[in-house]
Parts: structure tokens; C-alpha cells; sequence
């Protein structure tokens, strides 16, 4: 059995989260390890996944921040290493979660993971593209994506998948505002409502965590 040491301590986590720290803490060691050793997850990250990654991710679910409504069927498109999908479905068990994934060894470590930190009734594995997805998995309710591509270009990959009325919650970097006036084009002609970026997990992370969330226009 791998040491959590790998990973470095668990930290102090809010209250709302306390109760998902086991699960957590396995999940960073599973990708201390076999994320490390398959290439998803740099040996230079190791000491800073929890804040910078597994807490990044997870204060955009906090029931009090309002962004992720209740029981709801989330996507996340170019999951990676689970990022942050998987962050998301250990710390809010209502939420049901498909990883959206192309690359095989991706994927592999994806599955893997699910069956290990026991979340196969609520996390579906999905190997394919996001642009690929549309008409094969159930419209969401939300789409996320994590350091995927520019807001440009991901809208047109994710918007598809969203159900009328449901949102985006697209975690981006300090530029987020710059991609949404560059995107607004793009964001007109799919429908997307309301653009604007939210930052999250002041006293959590630092710098807390830029999210850019709209909304789908619902069928008229």
C-alpha cells in the first residue's frame, strides 16, 4: 500500500469537505503514483496537488457558492486525470459525473481510478471527444473543462452538450475576462447567456479559483 506521504499530508479542509478527506487524500495518491508514473500528473506537481489542484477544483462545488446546483448530471470534457471531474464527484456525492476523455492511457487511469475510490454507481468513464459526445450521452446539466483549450474554441466543444437551460462552469486562468470578450461571437451564435467570471475559495486557495460560467439558452 502506497504511504499518503507521497502526496504530502492532508491539509486542513473547510468544514463542508471534511467529510470526503479519506476519499481525497486516496485520490491524491493515486495520482502521486500511477498518475506520476503514466505522464499525467509532473513529479514538480507532487507537492502542491492539494492546493493547487484537488482544492482548486473542489471550492467551485461548495454547496454555498451557488454555481453547481443540487443532484445534478455533470460533464467534463478533456478530464486528463480528473481534474476536475473527479475532484468534483468525491466532494459532492450528489452530483452524478461522466469524464469525457480521448486518449486511451488517460482514460485507463480514469476507470481505474473510479473503481478504486469507489465511485463506479455515480462516475461513468466516456473515451471519445467532447465534440464527439453530443447524441451519445445524455444532455448535462453542467460542462466543465480544466486548462483544455481557449474559451473560443471550448464553447464550441462544450455547449453542445449542455441541455437547454443548463450552464457552463469552465475553470480558466487570469485572462479568463480577455477569452470572454474574444469569444462573444462565438458565444452569440451558440446561445450562450450571461458570460462572466466568479472567483471562488478566497481563504481555501491562493489566489482562489477563476471560474467562467453562462448559461445555454433555454428552447424556446
Amino acid at each position: 500500500m502506497v504511504s499518503r506521504e507521497t502526496s504530502g499530508p492532508v491539509p486542513a479542509l473547510p468544514d463542508w469537505l471534511q467529510a470526503r478527506s479519506s476519499v481525497l487524500g486516496h485520490y491524491a495518491e493515486l495520482l502521486a503514483t500511477a498518475g506520476v508514473d503514466r505522464g499525467l500528473i509532473g513529479p514538480r506537481e507532487v507537492p502542491r496537488l492539494w492546493e493547487r489542484h484537488l482544492l482548486n477544483c473542489a471550492v467551485v462545488v461548495e454547496p454555498a457558492a451557488g454555481i453547481i446546483p443540487q443532484d445534478a448530471l455533470v460533464g467534463d470534457v478533456g478530464s486528463g486525470a480528473g481534474l476536475p471531474g473527479l475532484v468534483w464527484a468525491i466532494a459532492r456525492p450528489d452530483l452524478r459525473v461522466v469524464l469525457i476523455e480521448p486518449l486511451l492511457r488517460r482514460s485507463t487511469f480514469l476507470d481505474e481510478a473510479v473503481e478504486s475510490l469507489g465511485l463506479r454507481d455515480r462516475v461513468t468513464v466516456w473515451r471519445g471527444r467532447g465534440e464527439e459526445a453530443p447524441g451519445t450521452i445524455s444532455p448535462l446539466d453542467v460542462v466543465t473543462a480544466r486548462a483544455v483549450a481557449p474559451l473560443d474554441r471550448l464553447l464550441g466543444w462544450t455547449v453542445p452538450l449542455v441541455r437547454p437551460g443548463g450552464r457552463l462552469a469552465l475553470l480558466k486562468g487570469s485572462s479568463a475576462q480577455d477569452e470572454i470578450t474574444q469569444a462573444a461571437a462565438t458565444a452569440r451564435t451558440l446561445d450562450v447567456r450571461d458570460l462572466h467570471v466568479l472567483q471562488v475559495g478566497a481563504g481555501v486557495v491562493d489566489p482562489p479559483t477563476t471560474v467562467v460560467t453562462g448559461q445555454r439558452g433555454a428552447a424556446e
